[in-house]
């Protein structure tokens, strides 16, 4: 049976916001990337680092799960609150956090400036903290759902700090 043309419609649209979603957010994973990667063997690896410190590899995955929360945590919330003021909120919180992610490795990792990088981090865990609470106001899963997200951003900034500490006079 044919579907309704505005059904159709509705459906296209959804995915055109899904793909609106996706891109900034994966633009933002990229542009950690290239600041990141070129940065761990040469000058992360030299580093003193606390013994909480993960494995290299257990970062990529991490991120790319995280991301992809994002999207779909971003894409719930917008069809829940569509047209309405909250909406414009959520996304612009959403949109800020994106801004801070993607400015935190440029920091560390591309200027190597770990100092500089904690302010940052912290406007960071602001923002996303910020994002999970407009998010669990406009639908509870997709709040919830940023939890992950929320606490791999405070381990990155009590890493940041002890990275900071621990080669404050090299």
């Amino acid at each position: 049976m044919e579907r309704p043309i505005a059904a159709r419609a509705s459906r296209a649209r959804r995915l055109v916001e899904l793909a609106l979603i996706a891109l900034p957010v994966f633009a933002t994973g990229f542009i950690g990337s290239l600041a990141t990667i070129p940065n761990i063997p040469i000058w992360y690896e030299g580093l003193n680092k606390p013994f909480f410190n993960p494995p290299n590899w257990l970062f990529g995955p991490v991120w790319t799960a995280l991301y992809l929360i994002m999207i779909l945590s971003c894409w719930r919330v917008l069809d829940k609150v569509r047209g309405t003021f909250h909406a414009k909120r959520a996304m612009g919180i959403f949109a800020v956090q994106l801004v801070f992610n993607a400015l935190w490795p440029i920091v560390f990792f591309g200027l190597h400036e770990t100092g500089l990088a904690i302010p940052v981090v912290i406007a960071l865990d602001l923002a996303v903290y910020a994002t999970l609470i407009v998010f669990l106001q406009a639908d509870r899963l997709s709040g919830l759902a940023l939890v992950p997200y929320a606490a791999w951003v405070s381990f990155a900034t009590a890493l940041n700090i002890a990275v900071y500490w621990l080669n404050r006079g090299l």
